[in-house]
């Protein structure tokens, strides 16, 4: 899961050992502005560090323009897990795979909704991407690859992530930040890349043809500025930190606000500015399992409940009706988070009794199962009652439906008959009380919606023409473009990886 709380001395761990134009007077910013740039780069994370490192080492001069203090975008909340084939981490182990291969299994899992062009230059290249990570000091848990962790498993075991460092709780993002900032740091020493921190660009300049030609930037004291460069990279992320902007382009409330406190779509905006479009809101789907902190929108996260892949449930789950809707035992976990998707507000219930309570193995991460008693009637979303009747009163469930739910449960369970959603795992009855009920909500931490490019990683116009110079990589052509409407592992972060040293080559 993700982390925000980042800390001043983060910040000046990951920020001061970089030479920036942002702490430099505003005379030098002015003149920078003078000079002609081959790339300008709007955001240092995932997929703008790679971009601008492959750049300045063929001998480009690259301008970077962040709006953050530091460099490192959404790896400071990320797990950081991605996925290749043909890698050396493979190879150590002796697993056999290829790119086709990663390919099918992305495909089947999000059944067929990425876009098959950007994920067959994602799969073709993403294997040399880990490998170039791995050759600069990158390293993954000694059990990995695997072929699954969170969700859907992979034919082949080619999924990995970073081990957590001692004094990080962020993990995986940060082990890929500490492989990749070494190189960057080399550029900017070297003069090959200029960093402009706590700066943002505001507007794209672009000629009558259509061609862009330059940023304007804002920097920290609000004073503008334009920088002229040959071409242009948006790579400042998505819009997961901006409630009223991702439920216009998702049709569903930002709930829970986890991203990068940047992802303010920025990128977004100044793509359509100039002639782009957007897509791929349709592709959204909930992940499982989030209990918020209250009602507001959006909230934060109170605790995640532990998926199917990785917990056989024995608690059943319900939605607002007081209904079962899904077999909660089913083998893959897109299923169930489809499912989700289709009930009101994304609200789910589980629904359990003391004796599970006591026997379950854990249900929410890094908690106790008597936390769940204790926080019973406590917190918004915890409940108890003495009966399901009285469970589903205090809950705000229809109560008749609730106890049939549950008696239709027992019953087949008592007369060894099938569950009615086809459930296998069944270790007991809900039968003795009290009862208990945890309200979750379905959530994202992406923007599935982004800029509308082309293999090139042109951004395009509504007819498919490419906008001259003008380049997109990243979350901001969005999550959905090679994730599709499935959570595929290693579809956030690789995907921006790999586009960034691949754009970083050609550009």
């Amino acid at each position: 899961m993700s982390n925000l709380q980042l800390t001043k001395r983060d910040f000046l761990k990951y920020g001061t050992s970089l030479i920036t134009a942002a702490a430099l007077p505003y005379t030098y910013q002015v003149a920078l502005a003078k000079e002609q740039w081959d790339t300008i780069i709007i955001g240092a994370g995932t997929a703008g560090i790679p971009a601008a490192i492959f750049a300045a080492e063929r001998g480009l001069k690259v301008l970077v323009i962040e709006k953050a203090s530091v460099i490192g975008g959404t790896l400071f909340v990320s797990t950081g897990q991605i996925s290749g084939a043909g890698t050396v981490f493979q190879e150590r182990k002796g697993i056999k795979d290829s790119p086709d291969q990663h390919f099918d299994d992305i495909m089947r899992i999000n059944n067929n909704t990425s876009d098959p062009t950007l994920t067959r230059i994602l799969t073709d290249h993403a294997g040399p991407t880990i490998n170039w990570l791995a050759a600069n000091g990158y390293t993954i848990f000694d059990n990995h690859p695997v072929k699954k962790m969170a969700h859907d498993a992979f034919s082949v075991a080619r999924y990995q992530q970073g081990p957590k460092g001692a004094t990080s709780p962020w993990g995986g993002g940060l082990a890929i930040l500490n492989a990749m900032k070494p190189l960057f740091d080399k550029e900017v020493s070297k003069g090959s890349i200029t960093i402009l921190l706590e700066t943002s660009a505001v507007d794209l300049i672009q000629e009558r043809n259509g061609e862009i030609n330059g940023v304007i930037a804002q920097n920290k004291e609000g004073k503008s500025i334009e920088y002229k460069g040959r071409s242009v990279i948006l790579a400042s992320g998505g819009c997961a930190s901006n409630p009223r902007m991702y439920e216009e382009l998702h049709g569903i409330p930002l709930y829970c606000q986890m991203a990068y406190p940047q992802s303010q779509g920025a990128g977004l905006i100044l793509g359509q500015a100039v002639g782009g479009y957007l897509r791929g809101g349709e592709k959204y789907s909930p992940l499982y399992g989030m209990i918020l902190s209250d009602d507001k929108v959006p909230s934060t996260p109170y605790g995640v409940a532990i998926n199917a892949m990785e917990r056989q449930p024995w608690e059943i789950v319900v939605n607002s009706d007081g209904k079962r809707f899904v077999q909660e035992d089913h083998e893959s976990v897109d299923h169930i988070e489809h499912q989700i998707g289709k009930q009101s507000a994304h609200r789910h219930w589980t629904i359990m009794d003391q004796r599970m309570l006591n026997e379950m193995p854990p249900m929410i991460y890094d908690w106790s199962n008597e936390r769940i008693a204790k926080e019973a009637d406590n917190h918004v979303m915890f409940k108890s009652g003495s009966s399901i009747r009285e469970l589903a009163i205090k809950t705000g469930l229809h109560p008749v439906n609730l106890e049939n739910t549950v008696n239709d449960f027992n019953n087949n369970i008592k007369n060894n008959q099938s569950d009615s959603f086809g459930r296998l795992h069944r270790p007991l009855a809900i039968e003795q009380g009290p009862y208990y009920s945890v309200r979750m909500s379905g959530w994202s931490l992406c923007s599935f919606a982004g800029l509308g490019v082309n293999e090139n990683f042109e951004v395009i116009r509504p007819s498919g023409e490419p906008i001259k110079n003008l380049y997109a990589i990243g979350e901001v052509i969005g999550f959905g473009a090679t994730s599709g409407n499935a959570y595929v592992n290693g579809m956030g972060v690789t995907p921006a990886l790999t586009y960034g040293r691949l754009l970083g080559q050609r550009i």
